[in-house]
């Protein structure tokens, strides 16, 4: 159970960083938040991969 919770918090994180970045940065513009986004997700997704996968 203690793994689901940090994935948990992990996702959490993730979700209030994008919001926080479109809302301060991006907010009317499309394109530039869409790609925003996805490098925040591949950010977060190579963090994972690198050091809490294993844990």
């Amino acid at each position: 159970m203690g793994k689901n919770v940090i994935l948990a918090v992990y996702v959490a994180a993730m979700v209030a960083v994008i919001i926080a970045v479109d809302l301060l940065f991006f907010r009317h513009r499309f394109g530039e938040r869409l790609i925003a986004n996805i490098g925040i997700v591949l950010v977060f997704i190579a963090f994972y991969l690198k050091f809490l996968k294993h844990s």
